[in-house]
């Protein structure tokens, strides 16, 4: 059985963990029961339901990350925080390589829920389009296409892609516009030569961080008129 350092006891629909809040205790739920929830697009999507001798929270303790989820007590519960001191000891006790396995499990599991919440959350109309662009990399400019396109991210096929959460500008032309768009971007995923295939090509999904309100207004422009014609079969 685990040492608690504490007992904390919440009433119905009370807040046990909120999400993107800082916290590495484990909690263990002694009685009652509770909700597992993300936030995604401003709606609350219930991911789990865990019951008396289930724990929580165990993510954040062995990543070192914000909670991913929101916790809601379902009915009066009392949960045991878990006593850090003997957590501490006994996952020290792991072989350091094996620590290094359970600390990059608990990150790739941050970033698959980010993903997934990305995607879930993703309403924008997206258009396969050959275009050209140029961005730069740590040596050089780079020429390279978009795979396809949309109001807030774009796919660039490259050999070489930047590193996931690295950041850059790039330089975007669209097919009767004179000047090319000016888009700080950051990279959400990349994908390889190693692991690309001829239906999934190397490259990266970037996301756009800041434009001015005219080159906005230029690609949802774009947008619009390329899926119109799409739908209609041109």
């Amino acid at each position: 059985m685990f040492t608690f350092a504490s007992e904390e006891t919440y009433r119905d629909g009370e807040i046990i963990i909120k999400e993107g809040t800082p916290g590495d205790w484990i909690y263990y739920i002694i009685s009652g029961a509770v909700e597992i929830s993300k936030n995604i697009g401003g709606r609350r999507f219930v991911l789990h339901k865990l019951e008396a001798g289930e724990i929580f929270g165990e993510v954040g303790f062995i990543g070192g990350i914000k909670r991913t989820a929101t916790v809601t007590a379902i009915g009066p519960t009392n949960v045991g925080l878990i006593d850090r001191e003997t957590l501490d000891v006994e996952f020290n006790k792991i072989p350091s390589d094996f620590r290094s396995i359970l600390v990059a499990m608990a990150r790739r599991f941050e970033k698959m829920i980010m993903r997934v919440a990305e995607f879930s959350d993703r309403k924008e109309v997206r258009v396969q389009k050959t275009l050209s662009l140029t961005y730069k990399d740590n040596q050089s400019f780079v020429k390279a296409y978009v795979g396809n396109v949309s109001s807030s991210g774009l796919f660039i096929k490259t050999p070489n892609p930047l590193k996931e959460g690295e950041r850059f500008q790039l330089r975007l032309q669209l097919p009767d516009t004179p000047e090319p768009l000016k888009v700080s971007c950051e990279v959400v995923w990349a994908r390889g030569q190693a692991h690309a295939n001829e239906k999934n090509p190397a490259g990266m999904g970037v996301k756009f961080i800041e434009m001015s309100r005219r080159d906005k207004e230029t690609i949802d422009r774009f947008i619009l008129k390329a899926s119109r014609g799409l739908s209609s079969g041109r």
